[in-house]
């Protein structure tokens, strides 16, 4: 796919479709991350003179127009970040948008308001596409977040314009493929959450390709049931049985070691404070949960991650919101973290997962930590992303 190292921007009008859906609080950002992540894109675009036109989506609007969803807000963070002046108008397209756009000058970076008040957005209308494309003359994608939606604004456009993947998007796509596209073997995956359900996808992609997996959090204890093994009180899923059983069979045989905690901190109830007490794995209360990795699994994983290459980690390995059941997970994520000073290429990432590293207080000693949600977890479940294929489909 085109990157900007081949993009003639001088001058002329640039589409960036970026993700500024973050955390508002009392109408100010509250984490700034994903803004601060679009600065080397934008920023070099306007230092070429390019005149930047930024599109994205905010919250769920269901293509109506909602004051509390406006990108008005993030004006001055994007400006800050950036460091220089960001202008904003109150529509995405339209002729008023459109006289905006044609007032830019060499430099200028104007913010647009929020796709989603559109119903063509979400719709892929090629009406809306057209709008949009009327704006610019060249397209950039630097939302690899957004990019697991068939959208207008992510991949309605890229069909109108001359289309290229921003430096975000390329530090994306070249730590994913890093991980599982050509991944130094031996390769380990961290997968953690709550539902085997919502993870099918992903261990089934995986069994494939890497040679260790840690599975974690309160879906470990489905496959734990499924193996006989009784887990108290702690949530699990009595109906994916069947299917923990198939996952874990598929792994032995393609040779891909599967760690299940060997022991657990468990508790009568789920909240600050309460007593705990560390279990062996088989000898869990019938009155307790399972809520955090015991010591013991901890140090048989940190054992095997002396030997990988390569990680990818998809989900927190406890109720890590919840003092004192962090321990497992931070404890894991600052192993990883250490094994990356050593040379170990470690991705993750998920909403969950990003919050699970900023606790341990080792988000920036990995490798790379992806702020995308969806397109994170679609991507290592080895579907297609539209926002990724219709660049890959474009002639260099």
């Amino acid at each position: 796919m085109r990157s900007l190292d081949t993009a003639n921007v001088a001058g002329r009008r640039v589409l960036v479709r970026a993700d500024l859906n973050v955390p508002l609080k009392d109408g100010r950002v509250a984490d700034a991350t994903r803004i601060e992540r679009l600065v080397p894109t934008l920023s070099e675009l306007a230092g070429k003179g390019a005149r930047v036109i930024v599109c994205s989506h905010f919250g769920r609007p269901e293509g109506k127009r909602k004051p509390e969803m406006s990108l008005a807000p993030l004006v001055p963070a994007l400006a800050a970040a950036l460091g220089r002046p960001v202008r904003f108008t109150p529509d995405c397209i339209g002729e008023e948008t459109l006289r905006t756009a044609g007032r830019l000058v060499d430099g200028e970076v104007l913010l647009l308001e929020n796709t989603r008040f559109h119903p063509g957005e979400e719709a892929n209308e090629p009406g809306f596409a057209r709008a949009l494309a009327r704006l610019a003359e060249l397209y950039v994608n630097d939302a690899f977040s957004a990019a697991h939606r068939a959208h207008a604004s992510t991949e309605g456009v890229a069909h109108l314009l001359p289309a290229y993947a921003g430096r975000l998007m390329q530090a994306e796509l070249a730590a994913l493929d890093a991980a599982l596209g050509h991944p130094r073997h031996p390769l380990g995956a961290i997968v953690g959450g709550v539902k085997v359900s919502t993870k099918l996808k992903l261990l089934g992609n995986l069994m494939s390709k890497v040679d260790f997996l840690l599975i974690g959090g309160a879906m470990a204890n489905t496959f734990l049931a499924a193996e006989g093994i009784a887990v108290g009180r702690s949530v699990e899923e009595a109906q994916r049985h069947a299917e923990a059983r198939a996952i874990l069979a598929e792994a032995k045989a393609k040779e891909c070691e599967v760690l299940l905690p060997l022991d657990a901190v468990v508790a009568a109830e789920l909240r600050a404070g309460v007593d705990t007490r560390v279990v062996p794995i088989q000898a869990v209360p019938a009155e307790m949960m399972i809520l955090d990795l015991g010591p013991e699994t901890v140090g048989a994983f940190e054992r095997r991650l002396c030997e990988l290459r390569t990680l990818v980690w998809n989900g927190p390995l406890g109720a890590f919101e919840t003092p004192p059941f962090a321990a497992g997970t931070v404890a894991i994520a600052r192993a990883v973290a250490a094994a990356t000073g050593r040379g170990l290429c470690s991705v993750a990432g998920g909403g969950d997962t990003v919050a699970a590293l900023t606790v341990a207080s080792v988000a920036g000693r990995l490798s790379y930590v992806s702020t995308a949600g969806g397109a994170f977890l679609e991507w290592l479940e080895g579907r297609v992303l539209p926002g990724i294929e219709v660049l890959q489909e474009l002639k260099p």
